[in-house]
């Protein structure tokens, strides 16, 4: 460890599997500690999600630690998720080691040669942060425990080690089996990676703590490490890492929804960045399901088709269900639809990738509802942008000359037919492109995190009550900003009440009055 680490306060967040709610456990301790004045960094050395984001300076960084460093105050870097694995079919992934795509790899080639070659960029990005935080809160991958992955960990117990940093073991409590999972996993790990676990919390409680108290106290007498928090089950909007969360969601329509209005988004297989439409769900008006099976869409007031990491597989996927067919029905009875990035793609007539950049496939046919043709080339564009709305069309009418912000991750390259004009004109690191195209109700941009844009979100709203010949049952949008924040303070609050902060102090070398 660096000489100049050793004034830094570390917390590392681990779980006895996946999904136990680690990522949003982190994002509490950041606000936490951020509220108490701290300089804090999140750090998570592996990311596997289909959700991504891209930092001011252009790197491509997980969701998950984007949303950490917004509870931390600060702006997100790809230090703070040095790898990123994107999977793009059943055995393989893209690599995006810090910010930058390596293309695509097999997750047998990955978990060996590649893995261990990536490890030096971890260490980097790890110290580099150690030296300039104050305090650093760190997640882990899955569980320490999987013996068939431990030799080539670079997520784990072994950043633990490397950070020296102290760990607390989380454990979904919602699900059965947790004090089993807790000591299994205590079991398997190496001794000296059991002395790095200094607590044990017990995450998505439901129920009467008393009733709970024998089984901590089993807990604290057989590992003989002390539980320093039991968390309630809670519903707050903070960002899920990845699709894990869409498979609990109902694709079919609600029975009645004359006070909200019902916004079909298609889930691909290779669905990514559905983080794109939490601003939408965040509206009280407004429902988003997800879709499937064509059975299933009915006749929403919105449909969007999202971005994709495999846009050919995923634009194959729309022909061959039969949905593909269904929203071309739809779209000539003049129901709106939006696609965003890959989805955007599909809804030209033809996407190319002749050198394979994304997928086997050379080309696929697109739906054929936007004027253009997409070819994939091997140089990602990953960029922040910034511009005006040019458009007055549809929804845009109430917004034309509006700024848009986002950002853009995509390989493909769309040209439109002739005499077609674009949404928005866009500025990104200093140059002007024009992205985006609308035909009758039908619209699509390469902007991922266009519905943050309030006002934008509004003026599609209206124009969708309008279009039921009513008016917005709600005033005004939310501000996505002020949402976010709320969110967070909540966080940080449930999480303040049912953990043993003192404890976790005194764990990470924090003085109490430091």
């Amino acid at each position: 460890m660096s000489s100049n680490n050793k004034l830094t306060a570390k917390l590392m967040i681990q779980g006895t599997s996946s999904s136990v709610g680690k990522s949003v456990l982190a994002a509490a301790f950041c606000r936490i500690f951020y509220q108490e004045g701290y300089h804090v960094s999140p750090f998570k050395a592996q990311n596997m999600a289909l959700n991504s984001f891209v930092t001011a300076a252009g790197g491509e960084m997980g969701r998950a630690q984007v949303v950490q460093a917004q509870a931390a105050g600060v702006e997100p870097e790809v230090r703070m998720n040095p790898i990123l694995l994107k999977p793009s079919g059943p055995t393989g992934s893209q690599v995006v080691i810090m910010g930058k795509s390596q293309g695509n790899v097999t997750a047998l080639r990955y978990h060996g040669e590649y893995q261990r070659m990536t490890w030096p960029y971890v260490t980097e990005a790890l110290h580099g942060l150690l030296n300039e935080y104050e305090i650093v809160v760190i997640e882990g991958a899955g569980s320490p425990a999987e013996v068939n992955l431990k030799s080539n960990d670079i997520v784990n117990m072994r950043v633990a080690m490397e950070a020296a940093s102290p760990v607390i073991l989380v454990a979904d409590i919602d699900r059965g089996g947790a004090l089993a999972s807790v000591v299994g996993t205590l079991e398997l790990v190496e001794p000296e990676e059991r002395a790095m676990i200094k607590g044990i919390i017990f995450n998505k409680f439901r129920g009467e703590i008393k009733l709970l108290q024998p089984a901590l106290d089993f807990i604290e007498e057989k590992t003989g490490i002390p539980v320093v928090g039991v968390v309630p089950y809670f519903k707050i909007r903070i960002p899920d890492e990845d699709s894990v969360a869409l498979s609990e969601a109902d694709e079919r329509p609600t029975v009645s929804l004359t006070e909200q209005l019902d916004v079909a988004v298609i889930r691909l297989p290779y669905i990514s960045n559905f983080t794109d439409f939490d601003a939408l769900q965040d509206e009280p008006d407004v429902s988003v399901r997800y879709v499937t099976d064509p059975a299933n869409l009915g006749k929403p007031d919105l449909m969007i088709i999202p971005g994709s990491k495999n846009t050919l597989a995923d634009l194959r996927f729309l022909h061959e269900s039969g949905i593909g067919n269904n929203i071309l029905t739809l779209c000539t009875k003049e129901i709106p639809i939006i696609g965003i990035c890959g989805g955007y793609q599909m809804m030209g007539r033809l996407v190319k990738d002749p050198l394979h950049t994304e997928s086997e496939l050379e080309e696929v046919a697109g739906l054929g509802i936007l004027p253009m043709v997409t070819e994939f080339y091997p140089q990602k564009h990953t960029v922040q942008s910034k511009g005006t709305i040019l458009t007055d069309q549809g929804f845009f009418k109430a917004c034309t000359g509006e700024t848009v912000v986002g950002y853009e991750i995509h390989m493909g390259r769309s040209t439109l037919d002739e005499g077609n004009l674009p949404l928005f004109n866009l500025t990104s690191n200093g140059e002007s492109n024009l992205d985006g195209l609308q035909a009758g109700n039908s619209y699509g941009s390469y902007l991922h995190g266009i519905f943050d844009n309030d006002s934008l979100r509004a003026s599609l709203l209206n124009w969708l009550w309008e279009r039921r010949g009513s008016k917005r049952p709600v005033e005004a949008s939310l501000s996505q900003a002020a949402l976010r924040e709320s969110a967070f303070n909540e966080l940080a609050d449930l999480v303040r009440q049912n953990v043993d902060l003192e404890r976790i102090r005194a764990i990470m070398g924090l003085r109490a009055d430091s």
